[in-house]
């Protein structure tokens, strides 16, 4: 009988007890994180009953406040500032769409002025934002 050698097998279970705690750390993580990667600027959408779209692509925000400010996704751009800007970002990518966020009580002229503006940069997908509505 050997000293300090004992008959057992090795042990075959795995201890799961740090794959949760790292998994829960992780799972609180992303529920404080998640409300901070919303796009663009807080605006009031308005309502719609149109069914929602499905896209694979990530489109380019651009919002439109009640006071008829212009942002590309949270960045402040003049309506002349938009067209170039867009130009300069279509040319990285191939395929791109455009979201506008219009507030509910941005007057319609703002908004197409938007719309013309990304017409005239040849910008040809272009889509409205709005919350699902009854």
């Amino acid at each position: 009988m050997s000293m300090g050698h004992h008959d057992q097998e090795p042990m075959s279970d795995i201890n799961v007890t740090p794959l949760v705690d790292v998994m829960l750390v992780l799972l609180i993580i992303f529920m404080i994180t998640a409300p901070m990667m919303t796009q663009g600027v807080d605006v009031d959408l308005p309502k719609a009953s149109a069914p929602a779209m499905q896209q694979q692509i990530e489109p380019l925000v651009v919002s439109i406040k009640q006071d008829g400010k212009i942002y590309i996704k949270d960045r402040l751009v003049s309506l002349e500032e938009l067209a170039p800007r867009i130009k300069a970002i279509a040319e990285n990518k191939e395929d791109l769409s455009i979201f506008i966020r219009g507030d509910a009580q941005t007057p319609y002229k703002n908004i197409a002025q938007v719309m013309a503006t990304l017409a005239k940069a040849d910008i040809r997908k272009v889509s409205l934002v709005t919350k699902p509505g009854q």
